[in-house]
Formats: C-alpha cells, sequence, structure tokens
C-alpha cells in the first residue's frame, strides 16, 4: 500500500489523484481527513502511524521555520522505519534552488532519509509555474516583479504530482535515484508577453519592503519570497534537466501557459 502524505494539499491530492487513475491501492494522510483519508498529523506523533505502508510518498511540510520542519520531517523518517515502510519518496527541491531560503530544510530531510537505512527516491522538484504567476503584481501598466530579466525553470504542479506518482507505482525502478524536475527556463517578461501586457522590474529592495507590509505573511515568508526573487534575477534558478519528461514519457506541459493563467487569474485580486 502507499500512502501520500498532506493528502488535502494541491500537490498531494493531485498526486492521489494520479494513483487512483492508474489502479494502483494508495491511500492519503491529513490532518483534517475527510473523505477516506487517515489520521496524519506530522505535529502529532501518536497519528504517525504507517503500519502496512510499503511507499511512503512524503510531500514537504514546509510553510514554517527550518527547525519545524526538519522535526516534522524527522518524526515521520523515525516512523516509517519503525513501521517497516520500505521505500520512501520526498518531494524536495531543486538542486539549482540551494540559494533560496528554504532548501536548508530540504538538504536536510534528503540527509534524513539517505541515512534512515530505507530505500528512497527524491524529487527535487522545481518552483511551480503557478507560484511564478502568481507572484507577479498587476499596476495599471501591466505586470511589475523583483525578478527582472532572470529566467526560472518552472513546472506545471499537475506534471509533479504525475511524476511523482510513475515513481510511487513502481518504486523499486527508481531506488536510490535523485531527479531534477524542471521546466523549460521562463521569465516575467515572457509571461507578459503572453498575456500582451508590458513587465516592470522592480528593485529588491522595494519588493522586500511590500512584503514587510504585507500583514497576511507570516514572519519566515518575506525572506522567503525575497530569497526567490533574487535567485531568479541573477540567473540561479533557470538549469536544464530531462528527467521530468523522461518520467512522464511525453513532453512536459507548457508552463509558461500556467505561469500566465496564474497571473491573469490574481488581475483585480
Amino acid at each position: 500500500m502507499i500512502m501520500v502524505t498532506g493528502a488535502n494539499g494541491q500537490l498531494a491530492s493531485l498526486t492521489l489523484e494520479e494513483l487512483n487513475s492508474r489502479g494502483v491501492a494508495v491511500v492519503g494522510g491529513s490532518r483534517a481527513p475527510e473523505g477516506g483519508l487517515r489520521h496524519l498529523d506530522f505535529d502529532d506523533h501518536a497519528s504517525l502511524n504507517f503500519q502496512g505502508i510499503s511507499t511512503l510518498v512524503l510531500i514537504s511540510a514546509g510553510y514554517a521555520e527550518d527547525d519545524q520542519v526538519i522535526a516534522r520531517h524527522r518524526a515521520v523518517v523515525d516512523a516509517a522505519v519503525r513501521d517497516g515502510v520500505i521505500h520512501i519518496i520526498y518531494t524536495s527541491l531543486t538542486g539549482a534552488g540551494d540559494h533560496v531560503g528554504f532548501a536548508l530544510a530540504h538538504r536536510a530531510t534528503e540527509r534524513l532519509i539517505q541515512a534512515s537505512g530505507l530505500e528512497w527516491t527524491i524529487l527535487r522538484n522545481g518552483l511551480y509555474a503557478e507560484l511564478f504567476g502568481a507572484l507577479l503584481s498587476w499596476t495599471p501598466d501591466g505586470l511589475a516583479s523583483a525578478f527582472g530579466t532572470g529566467a526560472l525553470s518552472a513546472v506545471a504542479r499537475a506534471d509533479l504530482a504525475a511524476a511523482a506518482a510513475v515513481v510511487a507505482a513502481t518504486p523499486a525502478s527508481h531506488a536510490g535515484r535523485t531527479y531534477e524536475l524542471v521546466g523549460d527556463p521562463m521569465s516575467a517578461d515572457d509571461v507578459a508577453a503572453q498575456l500582451g501586457v508590458s513587465h516592470r522590474t522592480i528593485s529588491l529592495s522595494e519588493y522586500r519592503s511590500r512584503l514587510l507590509a504585507d500583514n497576511t505573511l507570516q514572519p519566515f515568508q518575506p525572506p522567503m519570497l525575497a530569497s526567490i526573487a533574487t535567485g531568479i534575477r541573477h540567473g540561479f534558478l533557470d538549469n536544464h534537466s530531462p528527467d521530468l519528461a523522461n518520467l512522464l514519457g511525453t513532453p512536459a506541459t507548457d508552463a509558461l501557459t500556467v505561469a500566465a493563467d496564474a497571473a491573469a487569474s490574481m488581475r483585480g485580486a
């Protein structure tokens, strides 16, 4: 049996759909279980029950400070070892992302998994095309961002879910592998051109000021988002890899269209 963690999240729910569509036996775990999901709360160690699970798809429990994320992942790995899980598949961050603010938790988790004695596969996911589009701001004249002319090898979330499902369906054939799952590089200028509008670059200082003034963000998020902006702006996130297309067996989804659609959906928001 396969379990996918964080089953109410967007990536995990898509991965569950992919596995179900392939007729693979799978169950989702969530801190808010409903619709047949199991209760699984990374902060409640008593809920970490993986008995009967042979393959665990560990969707990163981000959106917290590094120490909390790593503690959550350590607890999951320890419970997986205790309960006889054979293989862990972890959704990590692209290797080009070591400069962004949330990379450390991913790399620490990779080490935990690789030292666990379990079989493992690391999926180093590129940043979502949906996120890239959503991070662009609308102005009366078009789009604005701190990304400059830098490019990002963004990838559609659905493609990452499909790749995770491919690996989870036959985990033994992917044991000990680390995959770089990225799409074709795109820039904010490309997204703007797709939408038929202009793109204006703002400074990193202005962007950080805007983030710090946003009281909907948690304390760790402004530096995290600023690190993404400077990584893109200065050419550190435009890597290439054939791994995604090879796993899917088909060309990847046009991530530029996905990003443009995400940006368009934010207009007037």
